[in-house]
């Protein structure tokens, strides 16, 4: 007998074992009755493309099975999957402990759905079929967290809103993984103006100077839990993958409606499309191959191949309003950052007295840092000691201080225990979903609000594209 046979058979073994304590541990699916007991939550992975899939287990959770399901087809978006997993499995630190039980037939998604070994799909991927896999995974009575996008064209909207609907019915929970609520400056910028005092209310703004403006710029070329990223080639197709006008732009127009209009149940009447455009990056074969390891550019990416080089149509911006409101949102791709940095975020929202403002530039040491501009006419010893009495003395993020920068200018000093970086953000939304599986239900305005994000995108790839 062969060494390599061995270790199949060993492999084969530890499999079948594993399948055993699935069956043995997991809730059945369908009957979403979660009380926050221990293992109770089994995760499914399925078709993991997209390296976000391995940052939701980048940590343990009490209320989730260690045994994971994995489902999907063999090639390097598993094996990629897999090495992430291990590596939190072996790392000094905090080492995780998770098992991944893996099905790679050919008619993966079919074993899923008929096993039903979980009772929460994980979704972070190929985003061509995510609507479809969606549609099906919550007809079957499973529950889904989905990363963004969940849909990239205006054809599949339709598709997404009947999800919500069948997953209502199901009394299953669909939720997309919202990161970015839960970076320390997008949540104190929040917090900051929802006090009149300070901020006033928002400014309606004028196409020219939009009331909300964010810019997210980020870079084909990085690093993920410590090692250099290896994007599959479909990344660069947008059929598959999705223009930047439907895929990062989801986070952009999230933080327009949860930072603007929180708790607020928005329609799809709420919101005017006024202007959209989409542009590529130009990316060389050399840079295509130092981030996808791939000698020349595949046969689907030929109509977008001009002169040698690669148009990838990542960059979109919007200009639209939302109940009267002029927000603008910029999402743009690069291939690589400057030495030292890394994705940036640029946010303002400006408000009757006062702009609230993110910036992560040069000047900041490419950290997210905060800013508040009083309006020229302020009273500013009052406004001075309303900011101080918000910020420092009730906020909800003790510990914070102001720094006066110029006359109307303070900039908000963070404690470093607050600012955990983007990998962790994706523990926090799933310790967040675990809490909303508990309760049953999600926020009344939760669901109503993806559809109107979903919608916003949507809308604004068609017109771009007109």
């Amino acid at each position: 007998m062969t060494t390599k046979t061995i270790q199949m058979g060993l492999v084969l073994l530890a499999l079948l074992t594993s399948c055993g304590n699935v069956k043995k541990n997991v809730q059945p699916a369908g009957s979403n009755k979660f009380t926050g007991a221990k293992g109770e939550v089994c995760l499914i992975t399925l078709d993991p493309g997209h390296f976000h899939a391995a940052l939701v287990q980048k940590k343990m959770y009490e209320q989730v099975n260690p045994d994971v399901r994995v489902y999907a087809p063999e090639g390097t978006d598993l094996k990629q999957h897999l090495s992430r997993i291990e590596g939190y499995n072996t790392r000094k630190e905090e080492p995780t402990a998770w098992n991944e039980v893996i099905y790679t037939g050919s008619d993966y998604f079919q074993k899923m759905l008929s096993e039903k070994q979980g009772n929460v799909v994980v979704l972070s991927g190929n985003n061509r079929i995510k609507t479809e896999y969606i549609k099906k995974s919550v007809e079957a009575g499973l529950n889904v967290l989905a990363d963004k996008p969940m849909v990239i064209t205006p054809e599949n909207f339709p598709l997404l809103e009947e999800s919500f609907k069948i997953a209502a019915e199901k009394g299953v929970i669909l939720y997309d993984i919202m990161t970015e609520r839960h970076e320390i400056t997008s949540m104190v910028q929040k917090e900051i103006s929802q006090v009149p005092a300070i901020f006033g209310s928002l400014q309606p703004g004028t196409p020219e100077h939009p009331a909300v403006e964010i810019v997210s710029v980020h870079f084909f070329y990085k690093s993920v839990s410590g090692s250099a990223l290896v994007r599959p080639g479909w990344f660069f197709d947008v059929d598959q993958q999705g223009e930047g006008m439907v895929d990062v732009s989801t986070h952009l127009v999230d933080l327009v409606q949860w930072g603007c209009f929180p708790g607020v149940i928005l329609q799809k009447s709420d919101i005017e499309m006024l202007q959209a455009r989409h542009y590529p990056t130009v990316l060389t074969l050399d840079e295509f191959k130092a981030v996808t390891k791939l000698d020349a550019f595949p046969d689907n990416l030929s109509k977008f191949v001009k002169d040698g080089k690669l148009d990838e149509y990542a960059n979109g911006e919007m200009l639209y309003k939302i109940k009267g409101i002029h927000a603008k949102v910029t999402a743009e791709w690069q291939y690589k950052a400057p030495e030292g940095s890394g994705d940036t975020h640029y946010s303002i929202l400006r408000g009757t007295k006062a702009s609230v403002e993110i910036k992560q530039g040069e000047a900041e040491k490419y950290l997210p840092t905060l800013y508040v501009h009083a309006n020229p006419g302020t009273a500013l010893p009052e406004f001075a000691a309303a900011l101080e009495g918000a910020v420092v003395k009730n906020s909800a993020h003790p510990g914070m201080t102001l720094e006066k920068v110029d006359e109307l200018t303070w900039k908000v000093n963070i404690p470093a225990v607050y600012k955990v970086g983007h990998e962790a953000h994706f523990s926090q939304v799933t310790e967040q979903y675990l809490e909303y599986l508990k309760a049953g239900n999600l926020p009344e305005w939760e669901v109503p609000n993806m559809i109107v994000k979903y919608y916003t995108t949507t809308e604004a790839l068609k017109l771009a594209r007109k």
